[in-house]
């Protein structure tokens, strides 16, 4: 395999081609080299750089597995992948901070929740304590709130750092990356599969794909003709504010409101980073395009496929009161502090400036269920992770490690 340059057509040939250059294509890459030196490997990322979606607009938070059901590969891979995240960055010389989190609970209706996300957080494994008023002043000067479970361990990085790291032992041990090469269509032959992209062919006998926002797109390429992923993806995109300076000290680590249940999003929250902002949030509201980062920002085509979804009707008529009040919060400099102001009072109007904003890859079932869980399908000579939102990048290199198992049983690698 040979290294791409700007304007260059390529032909490659590989054991096995993983399609995404997020942390979960990249971790998975190296997973593979590692177990199997010498496998002929190539990544492909359609943009121009690596980790440039999800893994680089993240809030940068190592999640413990708080909240996942026990026995979920989402409680499992985040646990795996804690631990080895943090011990690839000691390894790698990155450095991040165990500041912990505090899950606070301010009604009395939160705190039957609060218990519960303790018995899940004890259930798998996680050192997490609850505490009452006058403890969480301890932790957290700031906060007010009738009972909060404390857990020490959860930590911050730069993710997109790892990424490029994890990227960077991909070339180590001879596998390629090429960016600038979306993959546009897959074809079976009698030996593989035929992958072209927009820098060149790439012939494989073997693709794993990880794709993010695209996962569904990607993975209908090799999917029978007239046939489609049961689940699609519907872009969700989390808008961040910036604490201002003076206003940092509302927040020494990571402070979370009690999720509803009901969805898989964590609530507006304050995060300290590793650089020392402090970012409020995300909120969570449709985006009207999978890339469309921006409020205004509007891809008709792609919002038509998301509105005419049947599994998205389906979510909007069961939630719209839920996803009403985010969209008009999301415009609503006002009503996003005071969702801040329910533990921590005294932050006020004037401590907050917009931000930087994600959007998470959520898979929906035609029947409008949000996926709760990772979700890894395969095929013939195929692998494709159709499910991987928060904490994915936590549980990374455990996916990696993950998928790397199926893919020498299934490819007999």
């Amino acid at each position: 395999m040979t290294a791409r340059t700007p304007g260059q057509s390529i032909d490659v040939t590989a054991d096995l081609a993983i399609v995404g250059g997020g942390i979960v294509g990249l971790a998975t890459a190296y997973r593979l080299l590692e177990a199997r030196p010498g496998l002929r490997l190539v990544v492909l990322e359609k943009e121009a750089e690596l980790a440039t979606h999800q893994t680089g607009r993240n809030s940068g938070v190592v999640h413990s597995p708080n909240t996942y059901t026990p026995g979920s590969l989402k409680a499992r891979l985040c646990g795996q992948g804690m631990a080895a995240a943090l011990a690839f960055a000691d390894a790698q010389g990155i450095p991040y901070d165990r500041c912990g989190e505090l899950i606070v609970a301010t009604t009395p209706g939160e705190l039957p929740r609060l218990a519960s996300i303790a018995e899940r957080a004890h259930a798998n494994g996680v050192d997490a304590r609850e505490v009452g008023p006058e403890q969480m002043r301890e932790i957290e000067p700031a906060v007010v709130g009738l009972r909060g479970l404390h857990v020490p361990a959860t930590a911050i990085l730069d993710w997109r750092r790892v990424a490029l790291t994890i990227a960077a032992e991909v070339r180590a041990r001879g596998g390629s990356i090429l960016t600038a090469a979306e993959v546009g269509a897959i074809r079976r032959t009698s030996s593989g599969l035929v992958l072209e992209t927009t820098a060149g062919t790439v012939a494989a006998a073997h693709v794993v794909t990880a794709a993010g926002l695209q996962s569904d797109r990607v993975a209908a390429l090799t999917a029978p003709p007239g046939e489609r992923p049961e689940l699609r993806i519907v872009p969700f995109r989390g808008d961040y504010a910036v604490l201002r300076p003076a206003a940092r000290r509302f927040c020494r680590g990571l402070i979370y409101p009690v999720a509803d249940p009901r969805f898989p999003f964590l609530g507006v929250h304050l995060t300290r980073r590793f650089d020392g902002q402090v970012w409020a949030g995300p909120n969570a509201v449709l985006a009207f395009g999978r890339e469309a980062y921006r409020r205004r920002e509007v891809d008709l085509r792609e919002l038509a496929a998301i509105l005419a979804f049947p599994g998205f009707q389906r979510l909007a008529r069961r939630y719209w009161r839920t996803g009403g009040a985010e969209m008009i919060r999301d415009w609503s400099r006002r009503l996003f502090v005071r969702a801040l102001q329910r533990y921590t009072p005294d932050i006020g109007l004037d401590d907050i400036a917009w931000g930087p904003s994600g959007i998470r890859a959520q898979a929906v079932g035609r029947d409008g269920r949000l996926a709760d869980d990772f979700v890894i399908a395969g095929g013939p000579r195929v692998l494709h992770v159709l499910n991987a939102p928060s904490p994915a990048a936590t549980a990374s290199l455990a996916i990696g490690r993950e998928l790397t198992a199926m893919a020498i049983e299934r490819f007999e690698l």
